[in-house]
């Protein structure tokens, strides 16, 4: 498959975002990873934490409020609940519009969609994620659901449309703080929102090395 080359650095490591499971990774302030949709239909939630004090958190509903906007792009810095920028989209080679009103699938989604009991959920993958790290909220934020299509229709419906991201497409993420992000690469296999086959797949993460001290 062809995969979007990014400018903004060489890799310093990668790994794999398992179809259906997630991944904690810390960032510090200034640094960057590269999220890459490596068949372009797969929806990925993902949550910030500010690093150190878990009660600020990337938070939708001040997002929607700064920007008065429904989608992340790279034109609106992701906010926490202090309403200040923690992570930045610096560049975007999918559809270019991510959502922010959906919730993170959890278990009473699946229940009410009739999944079998132990299905997984991106709300489990968040908290799976935080205790790899050994860290621990006891709330569940509303997340941003990057390359998710959902548009607003003029009487106020939602329209959750398929995916419309090439395979390879990226994105890639810089903290502004020292920041834990926390990516779940959603196991929804009931309705289309990961493509009409319904299937989830795997995505990648990759680390960014920081630039030279004298690009800085």
């Amino acid at each position: 498959m062809a995969e979007s080359r990014s400018t903004a650095g060489d890799v310093e490591r990668s790994v794999v975002l398992p179809a259906g499971y997630g991944k904690a990774i810390r960032l510090q302030a200034g640094r960057r990873l590269r999220l890459v949709n490596l068949h372009g239909v797969q929806a990925v939630d993902l949550w910030a934490f500010v690093d150190g004090d878990p009660g600020e958190y990337l938070s939708m509903e001040h997002f929607r409020s700064v920007h008065s906007v429904v989608w992340a792009t790279t034109a609106t810095p992701l906010v926490s609940n202090a309403r200040r920028a923690i992570v930045t989209i610096v560049e975007d080679t999918s559809s270019g519009r991510h959502d922010t009103l959906l919730c993170p699938c959890n278990e009473p989604l699946y229940r009410q969609l009739g999944a079998p009991a132990g299905h997984r959920s991106c709300a489990d993958n968040l908290h799976e994620g935080l205790a790899d790290l050994g860290l621990a909220v006891p709330f569940t934020p509303a997340s941003l659901n990057l390359f998710m299509c959902v548009e607003v229709r003029a009487d106020g419906s939602i329209d959750r449309r398929l995916p419309s991201s090439s395979p390879g497409s990226h994105l890639v993420l810089q903290a502004e703080v020292d920041v834990v992000l926390a990516f779940s690469c959603c196991p929804q296999d009931i309705t289309p929102i990961n493509g009409p086959e319904r299937t989830p797949r795997d995505c990648r993460i990759d680390i960014l090395a920081p630039p030279p001290e004298d690009a800085r």
